[in-house]
Protein backbone atom coordinates (compact mmCIF):
# COMPACT_ATOMS: atom_id res chain seq x y z
CA UNK A 1 0.00 0.00 0.00
CA UNK A 2 1.35 3.52 -1.19
CA UNK A 3 0.84 6.02 1.39
CA UNK A 4 0.07 9.08 0.03
CA UNK A 5 1.37 12.02 0.69
CA UNK A 6 -0.33 15.16 1.95
CA UNK A 7 1.04 18.17 0.43
CA UNK A 8 0.04 21.11 2.88
CA UNK A 9 -0.22 24.51 0.72
CA UNK A 10 0.02 27.25 3.17
CA UNK A 11 -1.46 30.66 2.02
CA UNK A 12 0.73 33.04 2.23
CA UNK A 13 -0.94 36.49 3.64
CA UNK A 14 0.14 40.17 3.77
CA UNK A 15 -1.57 42.00 6.99
CA UNK A 16 -2.81 44.54 5.46
CA UNK A 17 -4.83 46.05 8.70
CA UNK A 18 -2.61 49.01 9.19
CA UNK A 19 -2.75 50.06 5.59
CA UNK A 20 -5.94 52.71 5.68
CA UNK A 21 -3.52 54.05 8.48
CA UNK A 22 -0.66 54.48 6.65
CA UNK A 23 -2.59 55.39 3.54
CA UNK A 24 -4.66 58.19 6.03
CA UNK A 25 -1.11 59.72 7.34
CA UNK A 26 0.28 59.72 3.79
CA UNK A 27 -2.94 61.90 2.50
CA UNK A 28 -2.57 64.11 5.88
CA UNK A 29 1.31 64.50 5.19
CA UNK A 30 0.49 65.46 1.33
CA UNK A 31 -2.20 68.15 2.28
CA UNK A 32 0.21 69.85 5.30
CA UNK A 33 3.39 69.72 3.04
CA UNK A 34 1.78 70.97 -0.48
CA UNK A 35 1.17 74.71 -1.13
CA UNK A 36 -1.61 75.88 -3.56
CA UNK A 37 -1.19 78.77 -5.83
CA UNK A 38 -4.17 81.20 -5.97
CA UNK A 39 -4.73 84.12 -8.16
CA UNK A 40 -4.02 87.37 -5.91
CA UNK A 41 -6.17 89.54 -8.74
CA UNK A 42 -5.29 92.76 -9.42
CA UNK A 43 -3.67 95.16 -6.62
CA UNK A 44 -6.20 98.52 -7.81
CA UNK A 45 -6.47 101.13 -5.01
CA UNK A 46 -10.07 102.24 -5.19
CA UNK A 47 -11.30 105.88 -4.01
CA UNK A 48 -12.75 106.58 -0.60
CA UNK A 49 -16.47 106.30 -0.81
CA UNK A 50 -17.61 110.01 -0.46
CA UNK A 51 -20.65 111.04 2.35
CA UNK A 52 -24.21 111.78 0.80
CA UNK A 53 -25.20 111.77 -2.70
CA UNK A 54 -22.59 111.39 -5.59
CA UNK A 55 -21.54 114.26 -7.67
CA UNK A 56 -20.95 113.93 -11.49
CA UNK A 57 -18.02 115.31 -12.36
CA UNK A 58 -18.04 117.59 -15.73
CA UNK A 59 -15.31 116.36 -17.85
CA UNK A 60 -14.57 117.66 -21.31
CA UNK A 61 -14.78 114.68 -23.29
CA UNK A 62 -11.26 115.88 -24.55
CA UNK A 63 -9.65 114.58 -21.57
CA UNK A 64 -11.04 110.90 -22.08
CA UNK A 65 -9.79 108.22 -23.97
CA UNK A 66 -12.77 105.53 -24.07
CA UNK A 67 -11.55 101.44 -24.44
CA UNK A 68 -13.83 99.41 -25.11
CA UNK A 69 -13.12 96.05 -25.14
CA UNK A 70 -16.55 94.09 -26.79
CA UNK A 71 -17.26 90.04 -26.15
CA UNK A 72 -14.79 88.88 -28.83
CA UNK A 73 -12.15 90.48 -27.25
CA UNK A 74 -11.84 93.32 -30.37
CA UNK A 75 -10.87 96.23 -28.62
CA UNK A 76 -11.96 99.84 -30.03
CA UNK A 77 -10.68 103.51 -28.98
CA UNK A 78 -12.91 106.36 -29.22
CA UNK A 79 -15.44 104.29 -30.96
CA UNK A 80 -12.34 103.07 -33.84
CA UNK A 81 -11.69 99.84 -34.07
CA UNK A 82 -7.47 98.98 -33.37
CA UNK A 83 -5.33 96.37 -32.83
CA UNK A 84 -3.69 95.42 -29.96
CA UNK A 85 -0.44 96.01 -30.87
CA UNK A 86 -1.27 99.69 -31.29
CA UNK A 87 -2.53 100.32 -27.57
CA UNK A 88 0.52 101.23 -26.46
CA UNK A 89 1.41 103.71 -28.81
CA UNK A 90 -2.28 105.74 -28.73
CA UNK A 91 -2.55 106.11 -25.02
CA UNK A 92 1.06 107.61 -25.06
CA UNK A 93 0.33 109.88 -27.92
CA UNK A 94 -3.15 110.76 -26.03
CA UNK A 95 -1.74 111.44 -22.46
CA UNK A 96 1.54 113.43 -23.51
CA UNK A 97 -0.87 115.08 -26.57
CA UNK A 98 3.06 116.67 -28.11
CA UNK A 99 1.53 117.87 -30.99
CA UNK A 100 -1.33 119.67 -28.99
CA UNK A 101 -4.17 118.69 -30.99
CA UNK A 102 -7.61 119.87 -30.34
CA UNK A 103 -9.26 116.04 -28.79
CA UNK A 104 -6.26 115.35 -26.99
CA UNK A 105 -6.07 116.83 -23.06
CA UNK A 106 -4.10 119.93 -22.90
CA UNK A 107 -1.67 118.61 -20.08
CA UNK A 108 -1.51 114.88 -19.17
CA UNK A 109 -2.63 115.61 -15.16
CA UNK A 110 -6.11 115.92 -16.83
CA UNK A 111 -5.86 112.81 -18.99
CA UNK A 112 -8.18 110.29 -18.23
CA UNK A 113 -8.08 106.44 -19.39
CA UNK A 114 -12.25 105.06 -19.28
CA UNK A 115 -11.75 101.34 -20.01
CA UNK A 116 -14.94 99.34 -20.42
CA UNK A 117 -15.57 95.87 -20.60
CA UNK A 118 -18.35 93.01 -22.35
CA UNK A 119 -19.49 90.76 -19.53
CA UNK A 120 -18.11 88.63 -22.40
CA UNK A 121 -14.60 89.76 -22.49
CA UNK A 122 -11.87 87.17 -21.03
CA UNK A 123 -9.72 87.53 -18.02
CA UNK A 124 -6.91 87.22 -20.17
CA UNK A 125 -8.11 90.52 -22.39
CA UNK A 126 -8.78 92.10 -19.34
CA UNK A 127 -5.30 91.75 -17.90
CA UNK A 128 -3.69 92.75 -21.18
CA UNK A 129 -5.58 95.53 -21.25
CA UNK A 130 -4.61 96.84 -18.03
CA UNK A 131 -0.74 95.46 -18.68
CA UNK A 132 -0.49 97.95 -21.43
CA UNK A 133 -2.13 100.93 -19.46
CA UNK A 134 0.21 100.49 -16.58
CA UNK A 135 3.30 100.27 -19.22
CA UNK A 136 2.36 103.17 -21.24
CA UNK A 137 2.48 105.12 -17.33
CA UNK A 138 5.93 102.93 -16.10
CA UNK A 139 7.29 104.11 -19.42
CA UNK A 140 6.26 107.76 -19.02
CA UNK A 141 7.44 107.75 -15.38
CA UNK A 142 11.10 106.19 -16.22
CA UNK A 143 11.14 108.78 -18.95
CA UNK A 144 10.15 111.95 -16.50
CA UNK A 145 12.50 110.49 -13.26
CA UNK A 146 15.14 110.30 -16.12
CA UNK A 147 14.67 113.92 -17.31
CA UNK A 148 14.41 115.19 -13.55
CA UNK A 149 16.94 113.14 -11.24
CA UNK A 150 18.71 111.45 -14.02
CA UNK A 151 17.35 108.00 -12.97
CA UNK A 152 15.25 105.03 -13.23
CA UNK A 153 11.38 105.66 -11.36
CA UNK A 154 12.06 102.67 -9.19
CA UNK A 155 15.00 104.48 -7.55
CA UNK A 156 14.17 107.57 -6.58
CA UNK A 157 12.46 108.22 -2.99
CA UNK A 158 9.06 108.98 -1.92
CA UNK A 159 9.23 112.28 -2.80
CA UNK A 160 10.28 112.42 -5.91
CA UNK A 161 8.37 109.67 -7.10
CA UNK A 162 5.32 111.75 -5.49
CA UNK A 163 6.58 114.63 -8.11
CA UNK A 164 7.07 112.56 -10.81
CA UNK A 165 3.02 110.94 -10.88
CA UNK A 166 2.44 114.56 -10.57
CA UNK A 167 3.25 115.22 -13.98
CA UNK A 168 1.67 112.14 -15.14
CA UNK A 169 -1.09 111.05 -12.72
CA UNK A 170 -2.36 107.83 -13.15
CA UNK A 171 -6.29 108.15 -13.70
CA UNK A 172 -8.60 105.26 -15.10
CA UNK A 173 -12.26 104.90 -14.69
CA UNK A 174 -13.48 101.46 -15.27
CA UNK A 175 -16.62 101.54 -16.35
CA UNK A 176 -19.61 98.61 -15.88
CA UNK A 177 -19.42 95.96 -18.71
CA UNK A 178 -22.15 95.76 -20.63
CA UNK A 179 -24.43 92.77 -20.67
CA UNK A 180 -24.65 90.79 -23.57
Amino acid sequence: MMMQQRSETRKTEINASSMADIAFLLLIFFLVTTTIDSDKGLTVRLPVMPDGPAIEADVNKRNVLNILVNSKDALMLNNQPIEQSELRALATTFITNPLQESNKPLSPQKAIISLKNDEGTTYQMYLTVHNEIKAVYNQLWNGAAQKQYGQNYDRLNNKQRAEVKALYPYRISEAEPDAE
